[in-house]
Formats: C-alpha cells, structure tokens, sequence
C-alpha cells in the first residue's frame, strides 16, 4: 500500500496570516494534534503542532532562559524563542522545515519517517511546476492504524474446514516457523490437539516465546495457544545442591 492509499484529501489548513488564538481553538474543536500552513496557492509553507503553542506568554510557560547561557546562544535562536512565545500569527511559531512524502511513497517508508522523525503525521504533497510542493493530503498516525484495522482477518468463530485437521495445522505452522530466523523450533516441540496449539522445550528469551505464540496464533484455524516453553540460561553456572 502506498500513501495515497489511505491519505486524507481533504485536509483542514490554515494561512500564514492566521491568527494563533482560532488555530487553538481548531485544534480543540477538531481535535487535531496540528495543522498545515498553506499559501493562496496550495502549497505548503510550514505546520503549526500543539508542541509549537506549549511555551507561551499568555499560560506563562515561555522559556526560563538562563542569562549566562544566553551569551553564548545566537541572535537568531534568541529572536525565535521571543517570537514563538509573544507572536500572534501561524507564520510566528510555525515550523518550516517540514517532513514530507509524495503520494506514491510506501507505508513503509511512512512509517520510518515517523518513527526516525518522532512526528505523528506526515503531510502527502505533489512537485507543481515551479517545484514548490503543493499540499494534496496527510497521513496520520490513526490513518496507519485504521488500514491495518482492514487488512487483518478477523478470526471465525468456529473452523468449518474438514481439510483443516490437526495434523495440517500442524504442518502449517512448522513451515512457517521454519521460516524465521529467531527460531529452531522442529516437530518434537509443537503438538496441535482439537486445534489447540501445545508448545515445549527451551527458548533463548521471553521474545522468542511471545513471537511463537504469535506465529501459531497467527495459523487460520488455531483456536488456541499453549505456552509450556522455558528460558534456557545457556552457560550458567550449575546450581550446588
């Protein structure tokens, strides 16, 4: 999947003349976490955060600085805090440098800005002929959350294939398991009863054991999961009796 899969197209923005006071009250009443700021030509210019209106005169939250640190930060770093705290205006406490996607970008590749970026959204935009980007969408966090909502099979209640015996259950998942590098587990360890999956032996760690039950619960026609495994502290000093 890609991003123009699951964007929202018709995304909420507002200009750089808008004033700080409605966009507060936009992201309350629409319960936004931020929004974009876009030009009269669509594109987009920079995007106002809950974070951008956190250290502000009126709450009496605008940065303490310390004086002696002061000296030794740049005009430019001392005029953008004032700014951010005493501006009026999106254009004032707006970041510009914002982290973009195109709108055949993969999830993949989404997920990877969010996670190295720390953001929680990802404004989709299109090249216009200037080169400028022109904002066409966004995909959020909840977006990425609700196409998987989609994807996953939600298990029947009850399996009615008469092929799905025990023993293919069974074969199904040691395929599966033979698959994964984490893992060597081999026939002696998994035994499947009345689609109940049973699991023995020894495993490196808890997140080996968490990941097999995961792989055999992920098995179509499973009904449930046994987890008889135990962490084998290989090396460790024999206990003196």
């Amino acid at each position: 999947m890609r991003a123009r899969d699951i964007m929202h197209r018709d995304v909420v923005t507002v200009t750089p003349e808008t004033g700080l006071g409605a966009i507060a009250r936009l992201l309350v009443e629409k319960r936004f976490g931020a929004v974009p700021v876009t030009d009269a030509g669509g594109r987009l210019v920079g995007i106002v955060s809950e974070a951008d209106l956190l250290h502000r005169e009126e709450l009496g939250t605008e940065r303490r600085r310390n004086r002696w640190l002061d000296a030794f930060a740049s005009i430019e770093t001392l005029a953008n805090a004032y700014r951010s705290a005493h501006g009026r205006l999106a254009r004032d406490v707006m970041a510009r440098a914002v982290v973009t996607a195109g709108p055949d970008a993969p999830l993949s590749e989404i997920v990877d800005l969010m996670e190295r970026r720390h953001i929680r959204r990802v404004p989709i935009v299109e090249a216009g002929p200037d080169g400028s980007e022109r904002l066409i969408g966004i995909v959020t966090r909840g977006d990425l959350v609700r196409a998987l909502a989609t994807l996953i099979p939600v298990p029947a209640a009850a399996v009615t294939d008469c092929d799905l015996t025990d023993r293919h259950l069974r074969d199904m998942l040691l395929a599966e398991l033979a698959r994964q590098p984490w893992t060597d587990k081999t026939e002696g360890n998994v035994t499947v009863l009345d689609g109940v999956v049973h699991l023995w032996g020894a495993v490196t760690n808890e997140a080996e054991a968490r990941a097999l039950v995961t792989a055999s619960a992920g098995i179509p026609g499973v009904v449930a999961v046994r987890d008889h495994t135990f962490v084998a502290h290989w090396g460790a000093d024999p206990v003196m009796l």
